[in-house]
């Protein structure tokens, strides 16, 4: 693709425009053109010319230099002065800090062993460079216990790939051709906003919108149709939906036979799922379950388009299975636009090994440390214990589950914590040595999507702020303190970019440094209907509706729906002390925690929120803009109500992620969250959570 060049003049002499990618993790990879003037980044808008970006950004980055330049900035190597979690600390040199560090590994290394050490990130850039290389690289070479990234997608990344072997769908530019949308599970005004106008022209040219979710959000209003299953069911909805393609014979057969395998063992799972079996599950009449199905069928294109929501349940990657085996059914793989998209994060084939060095790692491989068990492996684990852990692109102090733990872990002062970041968050408070981290205005990177379908390149459009390093110098510069002489620790940021890019895979065939640094965003190499004759990366080569290799791991070979493992029919005890099934998704302000800081975010989202039934509120006598108290066993926390039909009864919405020192009683939302591993993948089951809402006082200072 061709556009603006890397720089230009906006008409004034003093301000240039230059290029950017936004880094945060998000469907849309957005182009951003970023005006400076004397150095400073002054204005953030769209580049026009990129075919999915289209001139315009999210309400979160459309400001993007509020947090570039926030008051909250990290500039300077800080040490701990004061107790743990009481954010005293004063200023060192990068000398001292290293220093550090270094002698702190060594001696962990020298009594406990490597494995005592945790490294702790996650996509706060999802940039292919400052997310997984240098990084990766120290901590194999370090031997240190490998963390299992597992937060946001895992479990439906497993399931995906076990039926189609590969995180890979339609590209989304040609969903404007599908006559039938399904949005399952995603709110894409908030988390994937350039889906939206594709939506949108898919729709004047005569497609039917459908959306799928517990959540009545704006997407869902606008919608021609939205179906609301209660949390976790939508295994049994899709169950249901196949039951009728297969007993009414909306087959594509012919597709069937030539690129899947394992029908007649999915024929007999979906017959014991009438639609009246599938209501009784999931709230949905079953005439809307036939109709449903009838719609799919009667429909081409038609697509799925799901999101990360609905698999953050301890059933979530069966879920994610069971949607995903729809298209196979009835052939909408063939079709351009059509089938089922989860992630492309597959359509661009980088060399992550050349990235990661996996090689560097000792013989046994150091063992694995599930992120989302992290107050579990704080306060629990030995042989050895975690001694030290390394924070970057990540707050979990905020974002993991079963904060409490998290917290009484982190609190530990036993436990030496690094964090490297570009604000002061949540859990720099909890550091011991706390590193300013450049923002994507400062550094260089590579990026993909897991949603479109174009590389691109970033690079700095202003000096680093203050004394601040991107992920890549800070493992160069610990890798010398720690003597390591490997050659690959002195490669340079575009010696990544070209590893990366030297996989040899056809999608990215052409594409190189030097043609990125000319056009700044290029499209991947990958046909339109990837599916539309077969070639799926499975071990048979087929969509597969049975797994041989899930049934060796002890897995269902073909699917399941198993209640949560806190609901209803999952825990009914439980269920009758904390009746209120409670998901928690993202704020339309923040991403994740991130911009959750700013003030002018904050002012727009407004408190933290939960959204209640009338039914439930009226039982407990809430109205609109009360404080309310939402607890379980794990924890509790204070809420403003806002009483509508966002739900049904029974069910409750609280956006996120507010940081705790902006929370009315000093912890978030992630006290009440489970921290139990999804059933695929070890994947977060942020919205398996029970709670209870009672009336409380109001705060006695604004919650910010």
């Amino acid at each position: 693709m061709r556009g603006t060049k890397p720089e230009s003049r906006n008409g004034s002499e003093d301000v240039v425009v230059k290029r950017a990618v936004c880094p945060h993790d998000c469907w849309d990879t957005c182009s951003m053109l970023v005006h400076v003037k004397d150095g400073r980044a002054v204005r953030v808008m769209g580049d026009p010319d990129h075919p999915v970006t289209r001139g315009y950004l999210c309400v979160k980055t459309n400001h993007y230099e509020e947090r570039v330049y926030s008051p909250d900035r990290v500039l300077y190597p800080m040490k701990r002065v004061g107790p743990k979690g009481a954010g005293q600390f004063e200023r060192i040199s990068w000398d001292e800090a290293l220093t550090t560090i270094a002698a702190r590994f060594r001696a962990i290394i020298a009594e406990y062993g490597a494995e005592a050490i945790l490294p702790y990130s996650y996509a706060g850039t999802i940039g292919t460079l400052q997310y997984g290389s240098m990084d990766r690289r120290f901590f194999h070479r370090v031997g240190a216990t490998r963390l299992q990234r597992t937060i946001c997608s895992a479990a439906g990344s497993a399931a995906v790939k076990s039926v189609l072997g590969v995180r890979m769908g339609p590209d989304p530019e040609d969903m404007v051709h599908a006559k039938l949308i399904v949005v399952w599970g995603v709110n894409v005004i908030s988390s994937n906003p350039h889906q939206w106008p594709i939506i949108q022209e898919a729709r004047r040219r005569g497609a039917t919108l459908v959306v799928i979710d517990p959540y009545r959000y704006k997407a869902a209003r606008e919608a021609d149709w939205h179906v609301s299953p209660r949390p976790g069911t939508d295994a049994a909805l899709a169950l249901g939906i196949m039951h009728v393609l297969v007993r009414e014979d909306w087959l594509d057969r012919d597709y069937i036979e030539r690129y899947t395998t394992g029908f007649d063992h999915l024929a007999r799972k979906v017959a014991e799922w009438p639609p009246e079996r599938a209501a009784a599950v999931t709230g949905i009449a079953a005439d809307d379950i036939v109709r449903l199905a009838r719609l799919w069928w009667e429909s081409r294109p038609a697509v799925l388009r799901v999101g990360y929501g609905l698999q953050r349940h301890t059933n979530g990657g069966s879920t994610v299975r069971a949607i995903c085996m729809i298209p196979g059914l009835t052939g909408h793989w063939r079709d351009r636009g059509g089938g089922f998209l989860l992630s492309n994060s597959g359509s661009y084939g980088l060399n992550s090994d050349a990235l990661e060095r996996p090689d560097l790692m000792p013989t046994p491989a150091p063992r694995t440390v599930n992120m989302i068990e992290l107050g579990k492996a704080l306060t629990e684990l030995q042989d050895p214990p975690i001694k030290a852990i390394m924070v970057y692109n990540s707050n979990p102090a905020s974002v993991a589950p079963n904060q409490s733990r998290v917290l009484a872990g982190l609190s530990r002062e036993d436990l030496f914590t690094v964090v490297h970041e570009q604000l002061f968050t949540d859990t720099c408070k909890w550091a011991d040595i706390v590193l300013p981290a450049t923002t994507q205005f400062e550094h260089t990177d590579l990026m993909t999507s897991y949603w479109h379908l174009y590389v691109q390149l970033n690079e700095p459009v202003i000096e680093p702020l203050g004394e601040a390093v991107p992920n890549t110098e800070l493992f160069r510069r610990l890798a010398r303190a720690m003597g390591f002489t490997e050659p690959c620790f002195s490669d340079s940021d575009e010696d990544l970019i070209r590893q990366a890019l030297s996989s040899g895979s056809p999608y990215l065939e052409g594409i190189t440094l030097e043609r990125l640094r000319e056009e700044r965003s290029i499209k991947v190499n990958r046909p339109a209907a990837p599916f539309a004759e077969g070639g799926f990366g499975t071990p048979s080569g087929r969509l597969e509706f049975y797994s041989e290799a899930l049934a060796a791991a002890g897995l269902d070979p073909v699917v399941e729906y198993t209640p949560p493992a806190e609901s209803v029919d999952g825990s009914p005890e439980l269920a009758a002390r904390y009746p209120i099934a409670l998901i928690t998704p993202a704020a339309h302000h923040f991403l994740n925690s991130t911009f959750a800081n700013l003030p002018r975010m904050m002012e727009r989202e407004g408190a933290p929120t939960i959204y209640l039934n009338p039914v439930d509120a009226e039982a407990r006598s809430i109205r609109s803009g009360d404080w309310v108290r939402v607890f379980n066993d794990r924890g509790s926390v204070r809420l403003q109500a806002r009483v509508g039909d966002w739900s049904q009864p029974g069910v409750a919405i609280s956006p996120t992620i507010w940081w705790s020192r902006f929370m009315p009683d000093g912890v978030g939302i992630n006290v009440l969250t489970l921290d139990q591993p999804a059933d695929m993948g070890g994947g977060a089951s942020f919205h398996t959570n029970l709670v209870q809402v009672e009336p409380a006082e109001p705060p006695v200072e604004p919650s910010r």
